[in-house]
C-alpha cells in the first residue's frame, strides 16, 4: 500500500525532469521588473522579474554577468533570456538568464548613459578642468591605429597645415576586448615625451566599434593625462566618454588635426598684420617723441640760457638782502630787551627786594599766631576733650564720663559730675 507514495525529493526531481526537457522551456524571452536585486560578492545576480499579475525568481550566474554593460537596479524594465528549471532545495521554479537587457534599450546605449553620469557627477566634464590646446605646437603625438584612414588624414592635415610640427604616433588597438587597456596604455607612455598635444581617435564605425572610448578607465587616463588631449573619435554625429572628459573634442580624426595646429597662411597673415601694426606704433611714437623735442627746443630756457643763470643771481641777493634785514632787526631787538633789564630797579636797588619778602613774612606770622589755639588758651579759655576729640557741646559727653581740660600750661582730667546747660 505504502508504494503508491513518493518522497518530495522524488517529485522534485520528476517536475525538473520534465522542465529541463521541455524544448520549449530550454529558451525563453521573457520581460519584466526587476525587484529585490542582489549582486553577490561572486559576480552572481539573484533577483525577481514581475510584471503586473505574477513574478517568477531569476538567477543569472557570474560568467553571463560580467558582460551586462549596465548595473541592474530595482524597478527597471529589463528583457531576460533563459533557461527554466527547477532548483531542488525549495522546489521552486525559476529562470537561468543568459542575456539581459533593458527594455526598449540596449546594453551598450545604458552602460553608457550610466557612465556619463557617473563622471559628470564627479565634475570630470567641467569647463575649468579642460587645459589650454596650444596654438603653435611643436610636438603633436597621435594615438589610434598604425593604419587607416584616421592616422592618413591627420599626418596630411599636419604636414599641410604647420610643416613645421614634429608628430609622434603611439600605435594603439583602438577596437576589440584588449582596446582600452592599449589606449590607457599609450596614454600613460605618450607622458613620457615632451609633447604639446595629445589626439586620441579612430574613424567611424558603429557603437560597438567605437565603444573602446566609452571605457572608464579610457575615461579617467584621458583626465589625469598632463597633456592637453583632443579627442576625435568617429564621425560629426558621434559622442563617447572620450569627447566630453577630453579638453577639446573635434567631429572627426581630420578636425582634430586642424585644430591641433595653426593654418601656415593664417600665421603668415597674422604675422602680416603684427607687421603692420608694429610700424604704426613704431612711427606714432616717433612722431610723438619728435613733437616733444621740437617743444623742448622752442623753450626759453632753451634759447636763453644765460637767463637761468641771472635769474639765479637775483634771488641770491634777494636773499643776502633779507639775511641782512633780519639780523639787524633781530639785534635791535635783543638790544631793547637788555636796555629794559638794565634800567630795571631790581638791578638798582636789590635791597627792597629783600625788605619786601620779610614784610610779607612777619605779616603771615602775625596771622598764624592770631588764629593759634594757644594764644587763645592763654587769653584764660580752656579746650575741653573727649578721646582726644574737642568737645563742642554737651551733647557729646555724658555724666560720669572722664574728660581732659587743656589749660595754657598743663591738662587737668576729671569726671563729668552733672551737665547744665546756660
Amino acid at each position: 500500500m505504502e508504494d503508491k507514495y513518493i518522497t518530495v525529493v522524488q517529485l522534485t526531481r520528476y517536475l525538473k525532469y520534465k522542465i529541463d526537457n521541455d524544448p520549449n522551456l530550454e529558451q525563453v524571452f521573457l520581460k519584466g521588473e526587476i525587484s529585490n536585486f542582489k549582486a553577490h560578492s561572486r559576480g552572481h545576480f539573484y533577483f525577481t522579474l514581475k510584471d503586473e499579475a505574477s513574478r517568477i525568481n531569476a538567477v543569472m550566474f557570474s560568467s553571463q554577468a560580467s558582460k551586462i554593460k549596465f548595473i541592474p537596479q530595482d524597478g527597471m524594465k529589463v528583457l531576460v533570456t533563459g533557461k527554466v528549471s527547477v532548483y531542488e532545495a525549495n522546489g521552486g521554479y525559476q529562470i537561468y538568464v543568459n542575456e539581459m537587457l533593458e527594455d526598449g534599450v540596449g546594453n551598450l546605449y545604458i552602460a553608457y548613459e550610466q557612465l556619463k553620469k557617473k563622471l559628470e557627477e564627479e565634475g570630470l566634464f567641467k569647463t575649468e578642468h579642460k587645459k589650454k590646446i596650444p596654438k603653435i605646437p611643436k610636438k603633436v603625438g597621435v594615438i589610434t591605429a598604425p593604419t587607416g584612414a584616421a592616422i592618413r588624414d591627420i599626418i596630411s592635415t599636419i604636414k599641410r597645415r604647420w610643416p613645421l610640427t614634429e608628430i609622434l604616433l603611439f600605435p594603439a588597438l583602438v577596437q576589440g576586448e584588449f582596446a582600452k587597456d592599449d589606449i590607457v596604455k599609450q596614454i600613460r607612455k605618450a607622458e613620457e615625451y615632451d609633447l604639446d598635444t595629445l589626439i586620441v581617435g579612430r574613424g567611424g564605425g558603429s557603437i560597438e566599434d567605437l565603444w573602446a572610448f566609452n571605457e572608464e578607465v579610457v575615461a579617467r587616463a584621458i583626465y589625469d593625462c598632463s597633456i592637453p588631449v583632443i579627442s576625435a573619435v568617429g564621425h560629426e554625429i558621434d559622442f563617447t566618454i572620450a569627447d566630453f572628459v577630453a579638453d577639446m573634442r573635434a567631429p572627426t580624426p581630420t578636425g582634430a588635426a586642424e585644430l591641433a595646429v595653426p593654418q601656415k597662411q593664417d600665421v603668415i597673415n597674422y604675422l602680416g598684420q603684427l607687421k603692420i601694426r608694429l610700424n604704426k606704433v613704431i612711427q606714432n611714437k616717433l612722431k610723438l617723441d619728435r613733437q616733444k623735442l621740437d617743444e623742448i627746443r622752442k623753450r626759453y630756457i632753451f634759447n636763453n640760457p644765460v637767463a637761468i643763470y641771472q635769474e639765479k643771481e637775483l634771488m641770491f641777493d634777494a636773499l643776502i638782502d633779507r639775511l641782512k634785514f633780519n639780523t639787524l632787526n633781530l639785534v635791535s631787538i635783543k638790544q631793547r630787551e637788555y636796555e629794559k633789564v638794565k634800567a630795571s630797579y631790581i638791578l638798582k636797588e636789590p635791597s627792597k627786594i629783600i625788605e619786601n619778602k620779610v614784610n610779607n613774612y612777619l605779616q603771615l606770622i602775625a596771622k598764624v599766631e592770631t588764629l593759634s589755639p594757644l594764644n587763645t588758651l592763654k587769653r584764660g579759655y580752656a579746650i575741653v576733650k573727649s578721646e582726644n576729640k574737642a568737645v563742642t557741646s554737651l551733647d557729646y559727653i555724658n555724666i560720669g564720663e572722664h574728660v581732659t581740660i587743656s589749660l595754657q600750661d598743663g591738662d587737668i582730667v576729671t569726671e563729668v559730675l552733672d551737665k547744665c546747660k546756660s
